[in-house]
């Protein structure tokens, strides 16, 4: 075999067009076996109980296989084959089990209890004190402290909750992947943007048919439930991504007995450790104190915003019986009802609006942003890329020095997953004073460019580019040099939210939508008319949106707030009762929400859902500083791009990372706790509840 791209240097960046399903098993078993040798290295008591002894040769050893695995990992999420499958699969039992040992490893615990317990302990940089204090929770949390056969099974439960959590990812991806609709009437289309029929016409074209293929893919799914006229459409669609992964389709793809699975897992492992529940496991690791205070939150989050959807519902309602015909709103037309209200109410359309936001110039006005905020550049690079559609770019300081790497990969394609994310390869590190700068992975699914035309972006595609850039830039900014204090690393989950939610505002100001429009024909910036319209359309619906969040956290905490495990039909039952107390929509009998959400049961968030929301106060009270200190702009607008306090919310939020509490960072940048009042604000919701 040749070079195996996944065992370079961790200096090099990986030559991603390089890397074959056959180097994933090689290169993981190589580094396992050579970072197990260092982690019994590590556990040799006979070492001095000193960093440099313990914990500098097992970063040195385990960053690199970390490295490859999230490399393979990486590539399984966007450029899906049987092959690649295979091989992540095969490897997968064989990290979780490595992993797993690491955490039970009594020997590596004691090594960092006696890092805690010696004499110069206290004289060590605060961020090296944070991270052995890190470890320690980690390692009781990893069971470490267990004995015999509960020792056993928590291996054993760790090893089944990876299985289950990428089969549960598998049946999504593949669901949605099989399922098209292949449509030869042109009326049925009606209504629909025409790139989109294009797309679909392309899409049939591919596999030597006529007429157009329609798929649940989100650049296709969206706008036929916003714009498709034939109601029949629409309800084929709803009904197909409703039951995706579900027993109502393909029962070998079936993700109920992996809820099921996951589930009594989650709240045996909480067991075994001691905790009442999954949630109160999980939630030793947050920012919140108990699951009490999670539910007062979102109950008070759904009793702010009930009334405003309530008005939502009923305007919904009055318009779609006296405009539109339909006496009765079915879920697949809330969509379409929605789309033609906001049109009425403030004269436009997404589709008019996507035709000033074509990726290029979107790109160029959120780097504009991050040089403005942050004193840094954005450069295309060379580097290889896994797909074409993939593309490499180097931030670098003022100065010109080397900050970091971040790969962007923005269209949907079969074979990727759904949705957007962000993940990193390698984190910040001194070595030996110099600096090792971090790798990043930025993830979308947006259209594709078509008949030699940009791509176009909805305004919620571009504010989701920003989210997730704010991602990016918390472990692309990163001034801490101990991976372990990384902000993926150590954040508490309920605030890594912060910066990328924080990075939505400037979505909404009128220079930076000026910077990054520029119409797909003329090339003409975003009229200020449209703008103005936009901005008032900024809280259409945001009661109905509110509630939707709040209803999905305390699903989430309700099914992982148990003792034991939930049958399948518990779990439903569960989600009626949450929607019973707070929800305004409801789904038909039939919905299988929960097999598709990802985000519970393949994605880490499973009793942690609520960190939107939590984070969200958090991010809207942090840009509440950019407006105190806006300065007036032009056309009566106020400029929030202040570089003084983007200097400070680089210095205290992002550059810091996971080096102290979250709590702390907030308070250093802002000078006090965190309020609510900003999001109420921002959400259109501070004044008077609505009259009904």
């Amino acid at each position: 075999m040749t070079q195996n791209p996944l065992l370079a240097s961790i200096s090099s960046l990986i030559d991603y067009a390089g890397v074959k399903p056959e180097h994933i098993r090689p290169a993981i078993t190589a580094l396992i076996d050579e970072t197990r040798r260092a982690v019994e290295r590590a556990a040799d008591d006979s070492l001095p109980a000193t960093w440099e002894a313990i914990v500098d040769p097992l970063e040195d050893a385990s960053e690199k296989l970390w490295r490859a695995w999230s490399v393979a990992g990486h590539l399984n999420a966007v450029v899906n084959t049987p092959e690649l499958r295979a091989a992540y699969n095969e490897c997968l039992p064989i990290v979780t089990e490595f992993s797993t040992w690491v955490g039970l490893h009594t020997g590596l615990y004691e090594q960092y209890k006696r890092l805690k317990d010696s004499s110069n302990f206290a004289q060590q940089p605060p961020v090296r004190q944070r991270i052995v204090d890190l470890a320690l929770r980690d390692f009781r949390l990893s069971g470490v402290e267990l004995v015999g056969e509960q020792r056993a099974r928590y291996a054993e439960i760790s090893d089944q909750q990876a299985q289950a959590s990428q089969k549960f990812s598998e049946n999504v991806l593949d669901s949605v992947d099989k399922w098209s609709l292949h449509v030869t009437d042109a009326a049925r289309l009606a209504g629909l943007p025409a790139d989109v029929i294009q797309a679909a016409k392309q899409a049939a074209e591919a596999e030597q048919r006529e007429g157009w293929k329609l798929v649940l893919k989100m650049p296709c799914y969206i706008p036929v439930m916003q714009n498709a006229q034939d109601r029949s459409l629409r309800h084929e669609l709803y009904r197909a991504y409703a039951t995706v992964a579900s027993e109502q389709g393909d029962a070998s793809l079936d993700n109920s007995p992996l809820i099921e699975q996951l589930l009594a897992l989650r709240a045996e492992e909480a067991a075994l450790l001691g905790y009442g529940s999954f949630a109160d496991l999980r939630l030793e690791t947050r920012m919140a104190d108990n699951a009490a205070q999670v539910l007062d939150f979102l109950r008070e989050l759904a009793r702010k915003a009930k009334p405003y959807a309530t008005r939502d519902l009923t305007e919904l309602q009055a318009f779609a019986s006296e405009k539109l015909g339909l006496s009765a709103l079915e879920p697949w037309d809330i969509a379409f009802v929605s789309e033609r209200l906001r049109e009425e109410r403030y004269a436009y359309s997404e589709e008019e609006i996507k035709q000033y936001f074509t990726e290029p110039q979107v790109l160029k006005g959120l780097f504009h942003v991050i040089e403005e905020l942050f004193n840094v550049n954005l450069r295309h690079s060379n580097a290889p890329t896994w797909h074409s559609d993939a593309q490499a770019l180097e931030v670098r300081a003022a100065d010109n020095t080397l900050l970091g790497t971040l790969y962007i990969d923005l269209y949907a394609r079969n074979g990727k997953q759904s949705g957007a994310w962000v993940d990193s390869e390698r984190n910040r590190r001194n070595i030996a004073g110099l600096i090792q700068t971090p790798v990043v992975y930025l993830t979308c699914n947006f259209s594709r460019p078509q008949n030699g035309k940009p791509a176009l972006l909805t305004h919620d595609d571009v504010i989701t580019l920003f989210h997730e850039s704010g991602h990016a830039l918390h472990a692309l900014l990163s001034q801490v040099d101990e991976p372990g204090a990384s902000a993926f690393a150590s954040v508490e989950w309920d605030a890594i939210e912060l910066p990328s939610q924080f990075m939505e505002n400037f979505c909404w100001e009128w220079t930076v939508v000026q910077a990054m429009s520029s119409h797909v024909d003329t090339g003409k910036p975003l009229p200020r008319a449209l703008y103005d319209k936009l901005l008032a359309a900024r809280n259409f619906q945001s009661g109905m949106q509110m509630l939707r969040q709040v209803e999905f956290s305390l699903f989430d905490m309700s099914i992982h707030h148990q003792a034991q495990g939930l049958s399948m039909q518990g779990v439903m039952e569960a989600l009626n009762a949450v929607r019973q107390e707070v929800a305004v929509l409801f789904p038909p009998s039939w919905h299988r929400f929960p097999h598709n959400f990802s985000h519970l049961f393949a994605g880490g968030y499973g009793a942690g859902y609520y960190s939107y929301k939590w984070a969200e106060v958090l991010s809207a009270d942090v840009y509440a500083a950019f407006e105190e200190t806006a300065v007036a702009g032009p056309d009566d607008t106020r400029e929030t791009l202040n570089a003084a306090t983007g200097q400070r919310f680089l210095k205290e939020i992002l550059a810091v990372g996971g080096s102290r509490p979250a709590a702390e960072s907030f308070h250093a940048f802002r000078g006090r706790q965190p309020s609510i009042e900003a999001l109420l604000r921002h959400s259109g919701m501070a004044e008077a509840e609505p009259h009904l």
